[in-house]
């Protein structure tokens, strides 16, 4: 069973965002990175990265397959996690910490309450 954790928020998509301040921070879930096995590399957006909502600003690559990630909200990329540059296993060994993956401003909080919660993204991936 994947670790979903409570006060984060989530996509259909698989990523997970956690609300810091004027912030987001986005990473991909714990069930997706058990979907794609070994990280091998993860390509970043630039910071000043202005996104829309559902955009593809990242790329994860596995032994298995590249997936895109997707900005869940409106904003602009405020930080990347250069660590994953020289260890995208960060994000196979702690996708909610150490493998984070961009923290971005929004453009308007109101849209957080249409993203699903720890119980709605368990229920989506069938757990």
């Amino acid at each position: 069973m994947s670790e979903v954790p409570e006060g984060l928020h989530y996509t259909k998509e698989h990523e997970w965002i956690r609300v810091d301040g004027d912030e987001v921070v986005i990473g991909i879930t714990d069930h997706a990175q058990n979907s794609l096995t070994d990280i091998v590399y993860v390509e970043l957006p630039e910071v000043g990265l202005a996104s829309e909502v559902m955009e593809e600003i990242a790329i994860v690559e596995s032994v298995k397959s590249a997936s895109p990630i997707f900005a869940p909200l409106k904003g602009v990329v405020t930080a990347i996690n250069e660590a994953l540059e020289d260890t995208p296993e960060l994000i196979n060994q702690d996708p909610y910490g150490e493998g984070w993956m961009v923290k971005m401003t929004i453009d308007d909080s109101n849209n957080i309450p249409s993203l699903l919660g720890a119980a709605e993204y368990k229920a989506e991936i069938g757990e």
